[in-house]
């Protein structure tokens, strides 16, 4: 199973998601994807891959998006799964305090407020240091601008990893990595 988490203010909907989901569609493991619409508490979140884990009759690969890499990795670690982490945020509770307040998500319209919990929730889920570099694949795009490229990097050291000159935050090279990805989780 590949288990794709999206990020802050996202959804199921995202480019990302729907054109992996596609793709693996196309190419007969569509049935595979799963990419549930993550709360917006960080604790209730990972609350849910858990069980989606947990229920998973086959193997489970983790795909995680700027927060959903944040998610990942914990998870990654936590129930030593291989995970690709997809222009991740490294210190969610630093990098989204700027957002405590009300929030629209981008694709459902839905409002939620963002509290210092939140954050806290965050801060507890925090990966300092990565047990087994070997079960991750970094895509990071240089030109991220909301986050800064080389903390992952450096976080993800010993990691596969590919970085990328240009691009954004919405990792602009996507169509070109989702075979990979699909092969990364021995899906092909």
């Amino acid at each position: 199973m590949l288990l794709y988490l999206h990020g802050f203010t996202s959804a199921p909907q995202s480019h990302k998601a729907r054109a992996l989901q596609a793709r693996m569609v196309a190419r007969g493991c569509g049935d595979r994807f799963v990419c549930p619409q993550l709360p917006p508490s960080p604790r209730e979140a990972i609350a849910l891959a858990e069980r989606l884990v947990a229920g998973a009759a086959a193997p489970v690969t983790l795909v995680g998006s700027s927060l959903g890499g944040y998610y990942a990795t914990w998870l990654a670690e936590r129930h030593d799964l291989r995970a690709v982490l997809v222009n991740p945020a490294v210190v969610a509770h630093l990098s989204l305090q700027q957002f405590v307040g009300p929030q629209t998500n981008l694709y459902t319209g839905e409002r939620f407020d963002f509290t210092l919990g939140h954050v806290e929730e965050l801060r507890a889920i925090e990966v300092p240091r990565i047990a087994e570099p070997g079960r991750f694949w970094l895509l990071v795009e240089e030109g991220d601008e909301v986050l800064d490229y080389r903390q992952a990097v450096q976080r993800y050291r010993g990691a596969r990893q590919t970085v990328l000159p240009g691009g954004d935050h919405s990792f602009t090279r996507w169509p070109d990595y989702m075979d990979g990805i699909i092969g990364f989780a021995g899906l092909a």
